[in-house]
């Protein structure tokens, strides 16, 4: 499946994107500690422990998922797509040579590296033309 570019509010050029990347890793580190709080907390409350239900009851897991959302939202609201938490994944709808694709950015790195195909993920991230020579995956 493609998307076409029009289903995007935004595309970035690797300029805009980079811009945003202090900004991101403040999100992302936000993010994965509220998400490791959520877990560590449920995990104490047993294997069998449902999260839905921790969450109503349980005012630590609550509050996490409520800053998660917050945060994820903010990502959106930027104009960005977050793939992954735990790897810090975020996808930047972008257009090269013609075609839309998503800039990808990996949480620790400093600036844009690569891209992927918008109906393909980070297993098929391929370096940014005239970009540094760096080993993906």
């Amino acid at each position: 499946m493609t998307l076409a570019t029009e289903e995007f509010a935004k595309l970035f050029t690797t300029e805009e994107a980079n811009e945003l990347i202090p900004r991101l890793e403040v999100l992302v580190r936000k993010l994965q500690a509220s998400a490791a709080q959520a877990r560590a907390r449920a995990a104490a409350a047993g294997p069998s422990a449902n999260l839905e239900e921790l969450s109503r009851s349980d005012p630590v897991i609550r509050t996490a998922m409520r800053e998660m959302s917050k945060i994820a939202q903010e990502i959106q609201d930027l104009g960005c797509f977050l793939k992954d938490i735990d790897l810090g994944l975020v996808d930047f709808p972008a257009e090269l040579n013609g075609d839309t694709i998503f800039l990808c950015w990996q949480y620790g790195e400093p600036r844009l590296v690569a891209w992927h195909p918008i109906d393909e993920g980070f297993s098929s991230r391929k370096p940014l033309p005239g970009g540094p020579k760096v080993y993906l995956n």
